[in-house]
This record gives structure tokens, sequence and C-alpha cells, in this order.
């Protein structure tokens, strides 16, 4: 038997309830791959996840789905990328040392060394011009932004505002609104408003010196990048004739692979960029997810898996 390190969530609480233990290294089943994970993120929904930040009336649905007194799958973490280390005799799509990256919302367990996955799963071969630590920046912000722009059916020529530009999933919405061909006006406090401007915005708001809603200006698309901010009666204030108002609190959005091949496009194409905020190791994780707890990352806040020779 072969034991690895994974971070292990022990109960729900603060950052401190992640400790780092050695684990069962995982087998792959017949359809599945073993992923050698060299790169994960630290996303707001693992924060959430883990400290079971959510409002008292979906205790119960949280509960049910994930467990109520601690995670029923341990092991955190929805983002990966890394190296196919083994395949199940069935695999079709993927073999050995193929370099992959990608996304598994409710399964988890990418806070480790190793991830077992299935091969038709969220994940796709990643393209040799990005770093593994690049790649894990893009699925959690890029997947979620694209689905609500797709919702709100964005169109060329249009004005969109993205309200919390400078996170994982807005820094992924005001490139997107960019290729769409829309004209984008980003939201962000006053640190935050040359990131946005490099991304590619034609406008950024510093919401800590102007109120977006008394501006005059009138948009098509209005979108919460950040969700739980009471904007929305404020922004029937700034939305045109028959515009939409998104936000990231709008349900469970369905992701599909088709959307990660088309990210992973404009990424070899340069179109997109992964924007990273802070780098830590797997051991240091209690200390990303704090500081991600304060709210305040830039993009995306990755995490680097170092492994040593005996696994």
């Amino acid at each position: 038997m072969i034991y690895t390190k994974a971070v292990v969530c022990t109960k729900y609480g603060p950052p401190e309830v992640l400790q780092l233990k050695e684990v069962e290294k995982p087998i792959p089943s017949k359809h599945e791959i073993c992923i050698k994970i060299l790169a994960t993120s630290v996303t707001a929904s693992d924060c959430i996840i883990r400290g079971f930040k959510v409002p008292i009336q979906f205790w119960i649905p949280m509960g049910l789905v994930i467990g109520f007194k601690k995670p029923r799958k341990p092991i955190l973490g929805m983002v990966f990328s890394g190296e196919v280390e083994s395949v199940g005799n069935a695999v079709k799509l993927f073999k050995k040392r193929d370099q992959v990256f990608g996304f598994d919302r409710f399964g988890f367990g990418t806070y480790a060394e190793y991830k077992c996955i299935h091969e038709e799963s969220l994940l796709v071969k990643k393209i040799k011009n990005v770093t593994y630590e690049e790649a894990a920046a893009v699925p959690f912000g890029g997947l979620l932004a694209l689905h609500y722009l797709k919702k709100a059916n964005i169109q060329s020529g249009q004005k969109v505002l993205i309200y919390g530009a400078s996170g994982a999933i807005g820094t992924s919405a005001v490139q997107l609104v960019k290729y769409f061909g829309a004209e984008v006006t980003g939201v962000c406090s006053t640190s935050n408003v040359e990131l946005v401007k490099s991304l590619g915005a034609n406008k950024v708001i510093d919401y800590t010196k102007e109120d977006f809603t008394q501006s005059g200006e009138f948009y098509d698309i209005i979108f919460n990048a950040v969700g739980k901010k009471k904007i929305k009666l404020q922004c029937k204030k700034a939305l045109a004739k028959n515009g939409k108002h998104i936000t990231v609190d709008d349900g469970s959005p369905t992701l599909h692979i088709e959307d990660l091949i088309f990210l992973n496009g404009l990424i070899e194409k340069g179109q997109i960029k992964a924007v990273i905020d802070r780098c830590y190791l797997l051991d240091q994780i209690v200390e990303a997810h704090r500081y991600v707890d304060q709210g305040h990352k830039k993009g995306n806040v990755i995490i680097t898996v170092k492994h040593n020779d005996k696994t």
C-alpha cells in the first residue's frame, strides 16, 4: 500500500481545520485516470464549504449534499492541473504522461498529490505554452463566467458592466466580454483598477469613489461576479431597456466540457490569460485559506504541489 500527502478537512470551521496528512494513494477504476496533481486553486467556494458559510435556510440542503458535521469527502479542492500518472484498462481519451487540467465541482479531492477522475469528466489536455499554475487558474472563474455570460445571451456591441471585476470570475468575465465584441466596464476597488484596465476593460469604476448606478450610463448586461451583494435593486437604475441583471447567486450552473475546450483554445491563441494573485505550497494551505477568506484576492490563489520521488 502506497501513501501520499493530502489536505484533510477534519470538521467545518476556520482555516485551521485543514490538516496535511498521509492518505492512501488512489487507484483508478477501469474508466478513470489517476492524475499526479502539480497545481490546484483555493477558490471562494472552497472557503464557503470549509467554513459551512451559508445562510441558515441553506444549512439543511447543504448538509444533505456534503455532510453535516464535516465533509463526507474530506479532501477538498475542485480545480487541478497535472500529469496523468496511470489509467484504467478501459480508458481511451488519455494516456500516461498526458498533461491535463480541469474542474471536479462535486467530487472535490484536488488538495492532494494524486486524484482519480473519470476520463469523461471536465478535463482537457493542457497546451504547452502555459504553466501548471496558469492552467489551474482557468477552470473555476473561466467556466462560471462563460456560463453566466452565455445565459445572458451576450452579443457584440452590447454594453456590459462587471461588478467585482478583479476576482477569479470577474477577471475571466472582463476578458470574455471583450472577446465577444462587447464594451465592458469593470467595477472594483482602488488597488485593482490598473489590473482590470490591463485585461481590456473600456472603463473602470472605483466603487470606493463612484456609484455606477449614478453615472448616467445604461448597460445591456450587469453581471454581479461577487454575489451576496445586495445590488439587484440598485441595478435597475442602470439597466438599459430589456437589459439583464445576472449574478453568481443565480442557481447552480451546469458546466460543459465544450466550454472548457473553448477556453483552452482562447488561452492557446493568447485571447485570454490566467490571472494569479499568489502561489502557496500544499503545506501552506491554511495560510492560503486565510488570505482568500479576507475577500480581496486578485484573480486566483494557486497551490503548487511538489512531489518527492518515492511515489
